[in-house]
């Protein structure tokens, strides 16, 4: 009788638990544009990791967590990467992490999009954002996409008068169970 009523209880609870995903870097994709002396330059990041806690009907349980590996910029120019590496950029030796932890998700009213709000924190300067992200489910999980718009100079990245100091974001973040 005790077994029975374990296994119900069990049962009953895991129904009701919010879903965990993990973050991976396959088929996930987190980008920027910056413009560099009046010209678009992109770029990459990789080494994504972290947890996310979702499940669409149950916003309030839901958490994103992640980071990424700042030394992993690639910009398709190994000079260029390697400096913004260092001093003055990213000092990715001191600071080794981007990292966004989510304080509220919302629905915007359609089955796939959303609204999140949370801290994002480069080199231990952190910023409140808010930005719309879709979030489509996957036969392993979901993909989320979304994107947002920063100050470099928030968080005392570069001190050149030749970049500018707005930065575009573009998230492709796929999440398995």
């Amino acid at each position: 009788m005790k077994k029975t009523l374990l296994l119900f209880v069990s049962a009953i609870l895991t129904q009701f638990a919010v879903a965990q995903y993990k973050p991976v870097d396959e088929g996930s994709s987190i980008e920027f544009n910056v413009k560099h002396f009046g010209l678009k330059t992109s770029g990459a990041f990789s080494g994504l990791q972290g947890q996310i806690t979702f499940d669409k009907n149950s916003l309030t349980d839901a958490k994103f967590d992640v980071s990424i590996d700042a030394s992993s910029i690639r910009t398709g120019v190994d000079m260029r990467d390697n400096h913004l590496r260092g001093e003055g950029y990213f000092e990715v030796t001191k600071y080794p992490q981007i990292r966004f932890v989510s304080t509220k998700i919302t629905s915007n009213g359609k089955s796939e999009e959303f609204l999140i709000s949370g801290q994002f924190t480069i080199k231990n300067h952190s910023k409140d954002i808010s930005f719309p992200f879709t979030a489509t489910q996957t036969a392993s999980g979901f993909l989320f996409k979304g994107s947002f718009s920063l100050s470099r100079k928030d968080f005392e990245v570069g001190n050149s008068g030749v970049l500018s100091d707005n930065v575009d974001v573009l998230l492709s973040v796929s999440a398995i169970k």
